[in-house]
């Protein structure tokens, strides 16, 4: 993960978008590119193709992850609370 995220943030510098990414920025981006993946299926369930997925997925990803880097959150442990939390709302139990 290390490996990922120090890609993105040396794009980032080398772009210059460390120094205009801001918080507001970087969550509206996340939502644009989120509804660029959806036009990917906007017409047809069935009919997509699968590199423009990859593209816009990883558009999201990368605007997602710079969010983690600038405020300095550990990517897993982001994740592990999160299915923590999800776990504890959702796991039926047999008791």
């Amino acid at each position: 993960m290390k490996e990922v995220l120090d890609l993105i943030q040396k794009m980032r510098v080398e772009c210059g978008w460390d120094k205009t990414d801001t918080l507001p920025i970087l969550i509206k981006s996340v939502s644009v590119e989120a509804a660029e993946l959806l036009e990917t299926i906007q017409w047809d369930d069935n009919d997509f193709k699968e590199e423009r997925i990859k593209s816009e997925l990883a558009d999201v990803l990368m605007y997602a992850l710079s969010i983690a880097i600038d405020n300095n959150w550990d990517v897993k442990e982001l994740l592990k609370d999160k299915i923590d939390e999800v776990y504890k709302r959702y796991l039926i139990k047999n008791d």
